[in-house]
């Protein structure tokens, strides 16, 4: 349970800080937002400030209310904006607070609005994290970084090698290795080295917990020699100076950004020219199950993994796709060209279907997803009603 929560807390942030852009950036131009919710409809409640005073929303045209709703609604997956006449609706074509009565450029700009936020959103988590520190390894780590709690980390195991059948997990600290203190992984690894077949004791911490265990070495296969099958590495809390925090949070942002166009290019590329999709793609369940297990890492990986979230959604947004941000500037921009909207009938339909489109291929996804996560989700659902 405490899973789904997270999950819809952080959905719901990354799509109410979008449409807030859309908010913001509307009512600059003097656009009527209609409505802001959080959740999708049926409401649960809407209020509307009127006259100065805040009252609950009538059964009335709700068209009358010269201010904006806000409303509460029973899907609690995100919200929306609802913006006057942004569908090109013919009883608001002449109103001059209505979307379709700017100019194109101011409309490009509601609409790019939302990306925006998002872009800015993961910006400031990063410099968040940056600022206030995050546990990373060491490796490539700049010089200006002020780094602290200094530890050796278990980065990965050998597939029923000796540490994996020791039960040592990726995330344990190694304090010693028979009898020595694991200053940093080198070392580390060269007193494993100098047990070469005989069995030793490894003292740890996993969860604030000392432990302890016995592990006896073995020959593996993967590096042809006497070992325990054990990745390490220098970790620690890194941190930086403000100044420097927002420089590296603003490349963090331009990286991922260039990494998620990559991805998506190869993406299309596949689908297009070899009709398979080679690259791991998650739905809806397969983000939720995602951030279940980013969660139980801590706060700091769950802020870096919604960081990530947010860029992927700024992106996603803006491709040029109908029914998208993207695919609406997309329209506006056709419409410069030509000095002539798309007939409005017509393009309302283009984004119909495309959304049904995109409707189909998230419950494709999200099956794709059932089939992979399905023990998950079942332990969860096992473990919530205590069978």
């Amino acid at each position: 349970m405490l899973i789904v929560i997270i999950f819809l807390l952080v959905l719901s942030v990354l799509v109410l800080i979008h449409e807030l852009g859309h908010f913001i950036a509307a009512r600059i131009f003097g656009v009527k937002a209609e409505e802001f919710g959080y959740g999708f409809p049926p409401r649960i409640v809407g209020i509307v400030k009127e006259n100065g005073k805040w009252k609950k929303v009538s059964g009335k045209d709700e068209s009358e209310y010269k201010r904006t709703i806000w409303s509460i609604n029973w899907l609690p997956l995100g919200g929306f904006v609802r913006i006057k006449g942004e569908n090109g609706e013919e009883e608001t074509i002449k109103d001059k607070d209505a979307f379709h009565a700017k100019p194109i450029w101011q409309r490009i700009i509601i609409l790019a609005a939302g990306v925006t936020m998002n872009w800015i959103l993961a910006f400031a988590l990063f410099a968040g994290i940056f600022t206030f520190g995050a546990t990373a390894i060491l490796d490539g780590v700049p010089k200006d970084a002020k780094i602290e709690n200094k530890e050796v980390r278990i980065t990965n195991l050998v597939a029923k090698g000796p540490a994996d059948k020791a039960g040592l997990i990726p995330g344990d600290s190694i304090i010693s290795i028979a009898g020595v203190k694991a200053d940093n992984y080198e070392q580390a690894r060269s007193v494993i080295a100098d047990q070469k077949d005989k069995s030793f004791e490894i003292d740890y911490k996993r969860d604030g917990e000392s432990k302890k265990v016995t592990v006896t070495p073995a020959y593996l296969e993967e590096i042809k020699k006497f070992g325990i099958g054990v990745g390490l590495a220098d970790v620690g809390t890194v941190r930086f100076r403000f100044d420097k925090a927002l420089l590296y949070a603003g490349e963090a942002v331009v990286g991922y950004t260039k990494d998620v166009v990559v991805s998506f290019g190869t993406l299309l590329r596949d689908l297009i020219f070899l009709r398979r999709v080679d690259q791991e793609v998650a739905g809806p369940i397969g983000i939720a199950v995602i951030t279940g297990q980013v969660a139980k890492q801590g706060i700091v990986p769950l802020l870096q993994f919604a960081a990530i979230l947010s860029i992927n959604l700024a992106v996603v947004n803006f491709l040029p796709i109908p029914a998208l941000d993207g695919g609406r500037v997309l329209f506006l921009i056709i419409e410069k060209i030509r000095r002539k909207a798309v007939a409005r009938r017509v393009e309302a339909r283009i984004h119909q279907i495309a959304f049904l489109t995109l409707i189909v291929l998230i419950l494709l996804v999200t099956l794709r997803d059932i089939g992979k996560y399905g023990g998950v989700i079942w332990g969860g659902i096992k473990g919530l009603v205590g069978m």
